[in-house]
């Protein structure tokens, strides 16, 4: 049985910076990806950012390192209190508050950029709430404010199925950590399940600790169309070749 998006990742938070091989690099590098695309559409900034999923705060603390003025929500209270306290941890101011990305708390127009990254649009399993999101996500936008929004590549993965993703091995004082994931999909071949394996060390052995969710595998047409009808225009996908960020961005501007 999959847990709920929220139940998932605030099991998760305590171990999330596990995922990557160094949290602290990919903090950097994310953050200068994502600054780039911020700079080079709305000039040099600083600007009022919404990291609208930013979980234990990965592009939100790098964003915010780099001068910009961030404020975090994210569906897990667990992963917005470890945000904060990371950010605190380095110097930074991060305002964050537990908020579902489609009821955002935020006065409308508030902001010059929201961010949705690390695919976390998918966990809405219907159109509906696709659409729900990315209206609020346009509501915040002050007019002609920057979406960068970030997924999978579910085009080609909904062609190919993949059963799981490969192992990524990271490495803190307590050892190393193998993170994969199973994916289990479903008839239609838009959704899929999730089992989150993560193995810590334990001794001279391992602790295998598993979550589980779901996820909906949007494909680009759908999403755009669902962001052209939210009110977002010049919607343009661009591929890590050409971002360094490690997904597609979709990039697109509030109307008016």
């Amino acid at each position: 049985m999959t847990s709920s998006a929220g139940d998932f990742y605030d099991s998760l938070a305590p171990d999330y910076h596990r995922i990557f091989p160094d949290w602290e690099a990919s903090i950097a590098r994310q953050a200068g990806a994502l600054d780039g695309l911020l700079r080079s559409e709305l000039g040099p900034g600083p600007h009022r950012l919404l990291d609208c999923a930013c979980g234990i705060g990965t592009q939100a603390i790098g964003l915010a390192r780099a001068g910009h003025r961030v404020v975090g929500s994210d569906l897990s209270p667990v992963a917005v209190a470890r945000a904060a306290a990371e950010a605190a941890a380095r110097g930074i101011g991060l305002p964050v508050v537990a908020a579902d990305m489609r009821r955002l708390p935020f006065r409308p127009g508030a902001f010059d950029a929201v961010v949705c990254a690390d695919n976390s649009i998918a966990h809405l399993l219907t159109l509906q709430d696709t659409a729900l999101a990315l209206g609020e996500m346009r509501r915040m936008l002050r007019d002609d404010g920057l979406l960068l929004l970030t997924l999978r590549d579910y085009d080609d993965l909904r062609r190919t199925r993949p059963a799981s993703t490969p192992p990524q091995v990271s490495y803190g004082s307590d050892g190393r950590t193998i993170t994969f994931q199973l994916w289990h999909w479903h008839a239609d071949g838009e959704h899929y399940d999730q089992e989150y394996f993560q193995l810590l060390p334990q001794g001279e052995g391992w602790e295998v600790r598993v979550r589980r969710a779901a996820s909906r595998a949007l494909c680009r047409e759908e999403l755009m169309e669902a962001a052209s009808a939210a009110g977002i225009t010049g919607l343009d996908w661009r591929t890590p070749d050409a971002t360094g960020f490690y997904q597609p961005v979709l990039t697109g501007r509030a109307t008016g």
